[in-house]
């Protein structure tokens, strides 16, 4: 895939590409929704390629959502989620998801829909927690969605790094809902190409044409040459996917060991590559205080998982992981955790 950009770029292709995308990427996410989960999309009408799965997001979030419309969204939620549902004029609706477990909460989610909610903005794999949404609370959210005529949205950008047989069940796949489901992924996290920004939207004809009436006013196109080869990429071979999750996953139980023998209660994640601790164990009793002193302390950087939530006693003393590095920089992230509490 890299070959395949360095070639785009050599041949000349660093114009601006056309508006929904290069045909070839177009058709390369179709075959991918048929492949993995036995989505037919039309590429021509119902896919959209975007400046990574940010600019699908706000793009989608400012086509559908109108002043005074709601939002319904988990808590923590990705941080471009309350910034692009503001932009909108829209109000942010959330059930929380609670340490350890991340389970949904039926009565808390149902509290958060009403007769103003407009869309359900899901996040499956999700940030930060590293949850895969189970087939079961996914029909829960569908069922709410067709009860209150929503369009639901989706952030699957994580979709194939999951571990232990975590299914990943795109919501678009469920009975009934295709048709009113928005499905955003991209390239950047499946491929380890995060600064080529390459991203899509896809979905009913009619929405997507929505979504590009905004991405136009937005960035208008982007990432041309990438754009071939994300193509390229989308089309290798099984044994490419599941290699990064495989490898992925011994980095997570890495650091899930390390911060475990560090004294922190750790989330298994199912997805992504964060992990949540607490950070309790090592005197914490506010994680944006100690997020903010941890470099100085130990050389070590993590996020408080509080300022991905509105109500923050809900995550008072979470820290957010990144396991997305080298062996040794994980090993030594580790060591010097450890030391806090010693010392």
């Amino acid at each position: 895939m890299l070959d395949a950009a360095v070639a785009a770029i050599g041949s000349g292709l660093n114009q601006y590409p056309p508006g929904p995308g290069v045909p070839a990427l177009l058709s390369a996410v179709a075959e991918h929704q048929s492949r993995f989960y036995g989505l037919a999309t039309d590429p021509a009408r119902e896919v959209l390629v975007t400046v990574g799965a940010t600019e699908a997001i706000a793009a989608t979030v400012l086509a559908l959502v109108r002043p005074g419309d709601e939002v319904v969204t988990f808590e923590p939620y990705y941080d471009s989620y309350a910034a692009t549902i503001a932009l909108a004029g829209g109000v942010r609706r959330t059930s929380v998801l609670r340490f350890p477990d991340f389970a949904v909460d039926e009565e808390s989610l149902r509290a958060a829909f009403s007769a103003r909610t407009r869309v359900v903005l899901l996040n499956s794999p999700h940030n930060p927690t590293g949850k895969v949404f189970t087939r079961e609370e996914l029909e829960l959210v569908a069922s709410l969605a067709v009860e209150h005529d929503a369009w639901v949205v989706t952030d699957e950008v994580y979709e194939h790094l999951t571990f232990d047989g975590a299914e990943h069940v795109p919501l678009a796949t469920l009975p009934g809902m295709r048709e009113r489901t928005l499905t955003i992924s991209s390239a950047g996290k499946t491929f380890s190409t995060t600064g080529w920004k390459v991203g899509w939207v896809s979905g009913p004809a009619e929405a997507v044409a929505a979504v590009r009436a905004v991405k136009q006013f937005l960035t208008y196109v982007g990432s041309g040459p990438f754009q071939h080869a994300v193509a390229v990429g989308l089309g290798l071979g099984d044994e490419v996917y599941a290699g990064l999750a495989s490898s992925l996953q011994a980095k997570r139980d890495r650091l899930v060991s390390g911060l475990r023998a560090a004294g922190m209660e750790v989330s298994v994640p199912q997805g992504t590559y964060f992990v949540i601790a607490d950070a309790a164990p090592l005197g914490a009793s506010d994680a944006v205080t100690f997020c903010h002193e941890l470099p100085e302390r130990a050389g070590v950087v993590g996020v408080p998982v509080s300022v991905f939530h509105d109500d923050a006693d809900a995550a008072r003393t979470l820290v957010r992981f990144a396991f997305c590095k080298e062996d040794e920089v994980l090993d030594e992230a580790c060591r010097r955790l450890a030391a806090l509490r010693t010392g």
